[in-house]
């Protein structure tokens, strides 16, 4: 098996192993945590383990083209988290969700030197519906990924893999997030908004800010009608949920963290920190 190399993490920062590396070292597998997968001593490695095929998780190098090629069968497999060519790259499963797609899914591929571009063996679907949650959605496709790559690995070992090219006019990107996508513009739409929520739940969390304070929204729903005053602006009539103005319609805002604290839904959040009627949230650029 090959893994990265021990990370400091946690509060103590002491060096820890990937979850990779701590099941090799459990089973007593052969383990190469190399920091370049390409160098020398890590290629003599591999050639040694004599592999038919390999299968690359998450794995965050750069393959050069004789790692790829080095198995028996000359090439390496991976299951991306999307319906390629749509949502090649970083962040499909928090894309997806952003542009309002109706599913998802994972493709099997055939890692190439272009990211995600490989011929498709095997997808599987996966809807999405406007209760979808990144972490949930995250879950649901490591899943179905790990036995979608069971299936190909068996087809391939009995000769009945099928590859079908993918069509690069097709293709569209899913860039890594950044800054700009956990800050909640209140000028936007209420249901963009309401899917970037989606999106970003339970974390990293899309933020706002009360009080000069960051505030992550982790669950809200979208509600059609004027929406008076800048946004960002607060509403709360007597009976009625707490409403967030926006470019276009109302964000009413459901379970809410503060730092260093827990998620809280909104009631209960309001109790220890009442947000008034016209007040204004707001998030400032870093």
């Amino acid at each position: 098996m090959v893994s990265q190399p021990d990370r400091r993490r946690g509060r103590g920062r002491a060096l820890q192993p990937s979850p990779v590396s701590a099941r090799a070292l459990e089973r007593g597998l052969p383990l190469l945590r190399p920091e370049r997968v390409g160098e020398a001593v890590a290629e003599a490695w591999l050639r040694g383990q004599e592999p038919e095929i390999g299968v690359v998780v998450a794995f965050g190098q750069f393959l050069p083209r004789r790692i790829r090629e080095l198995p028996e069968r000359g090439y390496l497999i991976n299951a991306h988290a999307s319906l390629l060519p749509r949502h090649r790259g970083a962040a499909p499963i928090e894309r997806a969700i952003l542009a309002g797609d109706s599913e998802s899914g994972v493709s099997v591929m055939r890692v190439e030197r272009e990211m995600d571009a490989g011929a498709v063996a095997l997808t599987g679907r996966v809807p999405i519906d406007d209760t979808t949650e990144g972490g949930e959605l995250s879950a649901r496709l490591a899943t179905l990924s790990a036995q979608l790559i069971a299936e190909t690995l068996t087809q391939i070992a009995a000769g009945e893999e099928r590859w079908t090219p993918q069509d690069p006019a097709a293709a569209t990107l899913a860039p890594k997030l950044g800054p700009d996508d956990f800050r909640i513009d209140w000028r936007q739409a209420a249901p963009v908004i309401a899917r970037q929520v989606r999106a970003l739940a339970p974390s990293p969390g899309a933020h706002t800010l009360h009080a000069g304070k960051r505030l992550r929204v982790l669950a809200a729903s979208s509600e059609p009608g004027p929406a008076p005053g800048p946004p960002g602006r607060v509403s709360r009539a007597p009976g009625e949920p707490l409403r967030v103005a926006t470019g276009e319609g109302w964000l009413l805002p459901q379970v809410v963290q503060r730092p260093g604290g827990k998620a809280l839904e909104i009631d209960a959040y309001l109790r220890g920190r009442p947000l008034a009627t016209d007040s204004i949230l707001g998030s400032e650029p870093d």
